[in-house]
């Protein structure tokens, strides 16, 4: 014999009192990062903040890079997502950096294709990889090294966007070596003028000291 219809009324319906928070959050987080995927961006997002890690979130709106060709490919926006969520660690497992990729709905043959090029293995050093996200998005070392500050900054909007000379150094010093065709000379002397602008700033430098060292 089949169990009775239960029937419910609005009293006995309890919204939890936090719910409509969280949905609203939730809304102004998937309007500032404009998931391609929204399913599967969301089931990061609730996941992330279940669990208490760093949200899956933009800090802003982000405009289409003129250069991409899709819209679903890395920005400076979503690169910035990731440092947030594994910057804290200095190495991150290749199957956690895919996850918060692909909750990220980022391409995973643009993932595939950055991990070739630094040769990773299981145990990904972040800030390697993290120059080469970069490099991702402009080419150039210059470029490369501009979107790191961009990214990595704590300056405010509309600030010079400076970052600590050591970690620019190590940036430059991975991207040259991986390249294999910057001479020597040409790295010891831009690390040099590198050092010396830094020195008139404060141990800091912006993207347009890179300018100025005309580097590639």
């Amino acid at each position: 014999m089949p169990l009775p219809e239960t029937m419910y009324c609005s009293q006995q319906i309890r919204i939890p009192p936090e719910l409509p928070d969280i949905l609203k959050q939730f809304t102004k987080a998937a309007i500032r990062t404009q998931p391609h995927d929204v399913l599967q961006w969301a089931a990061a997002y609730f996941s992330a903040l279940s669990n208490g890690e760093t949200l899956p979130v933009k800090d802003r709106l982000e405009m289409p890079v003129a250069t991409q060709k899709t819209d679903t490919g890395l920005t400076p926006g979503l690169l910035k997502v990731l440092h947030k969520q594994i910057s804290p660690k200095e190495t991150v497992l290749k199957e956690e950096l895919l996850t918060k990729w692909k909750g990220l709905c980022l391409p995973t043959e643009q993932l595939e294709t950055i991990l070739e090029l630094g040769n990773f293995d299981e145990q990904i050093n972040w800030m390697q990889f993290f120059a080469l996200g970069c490099s991702a998005l402009g080419g150039t070392i210059t470029s490369t090294l501009k979107h790191a500050c961009e990214i990595l900054t704590e300056d405010p909007d509309g600030g010079a966007a400076q970052i600590p000379l050591e970690v620019s150094v190590k940036l430059y010093t991975y991207l040259a070596e991986l390249d294999g065709d910057i001479p020597q000379e040409e790295t010891d002397r831009f690390l040099l003028s590198l050092q010396e602008t830094a020195l008139r700033q404060g141990g800091m430098v912006q993207p347009a000291n890179f300018t100025n060292l005309n580097i590639v």
